[in-house]
């Protein structure tokens, strides 16, 4: 029974460090997405261009 408890702790402090994290994972994903879109950007010009 001790052992669980220590162990739903741990995922409780897993959870809160999760959730500490997100603002940082939003801001990487929002700069994931925005060079994708960069990158798509500058790839569909040249191809424009060379049409």
């Amino acid at each position: 029974k001790e052992e669980a408890g220590i162990q739903l702790q741990a995922e409780e402090y897993d959870l809160m460090a999760a959730a500490a994290n997100l603002d940082d994972i939003e801001e990487v994903n929002a700069n994931c997405i925005l060079m994708a879109n960069l990158q798509q950007a500058s790839s569909s010009s040249t191809q424009t261009d060379s049409a």
